[in-house]
């Protein structure tokens, strides 16, 4: 039993808008994610950290997920920046039922456990008081703040606890200090981020802070392989 985790699979199997426009790192992206994904096994776990599709509707993304139940193991999706077709939890536990997609889960306001691993997370957001924003930003980081610390809290009494964001709470000279503080708070070991794309990967911060290991793990940055958790 083996975690895993990878953000911004960009998925648009519903939806026109392959990100082999783009070039580089993702011409042909569909193919190396195939090839990437191929580690997996029924009994391991993946973490999707958000933006895993473009559809705009749970209908459009519909392909999308049906190519993620044909993948093996249990899938865990949280939110990112461009995933529209989000809505409440209850919404799309009942779609992938009707559906049936078996293997996927949402990690929101809850947590899941892979054996004693606690894994936990939000989507979180790009803000630092005087720095970024005004009321309305700070307004959806005291959600995303009281988002992971339910999700944390969810955890119990986890000997480990993981947190997983869709966006970097460290970039560059940029540091959501609310959510790290919501993690050190909870003893979390761990955090993996993704979000970050190109020449943003150079500012990406990986490495120890406040007592937590940060991880980027965005696809591109990944080689469009699933990063192992150890």
């Amino acid at each position: 039993m083996a975690l895993y985790a990878i953000g911004d699979l960009h998925l648009s199997l519903g939806a026109e808008k392959p990100m082999d426009v783009f070039g580089g790192r993702w011409q042909d992206y569909m193919e190396k994610l195939d090839s990437g994904l191929s580690v997996l096994r029924e009994e391991d776990t993946v973490v999707l950290c958000g933006d895993t599709s473009w559809g705009m509707t749970l209908e459009e993304a519909l392909p999308d997920f049906l190519y993620l139940e044909r993948i093996p193991g249990t899938k865990i999706l949280l939110k990112g920046n461009h995933d529209y077709w989000w809505t409440t939890a209850a919404k799309m536990n009942a779609f992938f039922a009707a559906h049936g997609l078996t293997s996927l889960r949402i990690l929101h306001n809850n947590c899941w456990f892979c054996g004693g691993t606690a894994l936990c997370g939000s989507r979180g957001w790009f803000y630092e008081e005087g720095v970024h924003g005004g009321e309305h930003d700070r307004k959806i980081m005291n959600r995303e703040t009281q988002r992971l610390e339910t999700s944390l809290r969810a955890a119990g009494g986890a000997e480990k606890k993981l947190v997983f964001l869709h966006y970097p709470p460290l970039f560059h000279s940029f540091v959501c200090r609310d959510l790290i503080r919501v993690m050190t708070s909870y003893g979390v070991a761990d955090c993996y981020y993704g979000h970050i794309h190109g020449a943003g990967h150079a500012l990406a911060f990986t490495g120890q802070e406040s007592g937590i290991r940060f991880h980027m793990i965005s696809s591109d940055y990944l080689g469009f392989r699933p990063h192992l958790i150890e």
